[in-house]
């Protein structure tokens, strides 16, 4: 129940980013069940390649916490993390990442590859995928579609 309550907050998220023409995913960090940090994508209006969702919502945590690790944190994210922002999770030390929709094209918690699952490296996160996955994956749908649309109307 309160997974899909945290993936309601970061749809929320997810619904800014795509307000301001950015690929809409969001992203909110929770620690015993309060969110300490939110994000939204904006690589595109920050002139930034890392400005993921979760690398934003971690970011706000770390600052909101007053530590850069986050131990007993859970990550909540729209969609499949991709390898930047894994790297960013575990170097953060999260506990638990929830998702939403799965990346077929760029996801390493199990579609291209599962980073999350790599016994070499230090951090281990729980891995939960497919919360309110269809609604995820609806919104970054309809998003491509208009996005199409206006370029064929161009």
């Amino acid at each position: 129940m309160n997974d899909e309550r945290f993936m309601g907050e970061a749809l929320e998220q997810a619904r800014q980013a795509g307000s301001l023409g950015e690929v809409p995913v969001g992203a909110v960090v929770v620690l015993n069940g309060v969110v300490v940090g939110r994000g939204f994508n904006q690589p595109i209006g920050r002139h930034d390649p890392t400005a993921h969702a979760e690398v934003q919502a971690l970011r706000a945590a770390a600052q909101a916490l007053g530590n850069y690790r986050l131990p007993g944190c859970e990550l909540f994210v729209t969609l499949e993390p991709c390898a930047m922002c894994t790297g960013a999770i575990m170097h953060a030390r999260i506990a638990r990442v929830v998702f939403g929709a799965r990346d077929p094209k760029t996801g390493v918690a199990g579609s291209v590859i599962d980073l999350f699952a790599e016994a070499r490296l230090n951090h281990h996160a729980r891995i939960e995928g497919g919360v309110r996955g269809e609604e995820c994956g609806q919104m970054l749908s309809s998003f491509f579609a208009a996005r199409r649309n206006k370029t064929l109307l161009a």
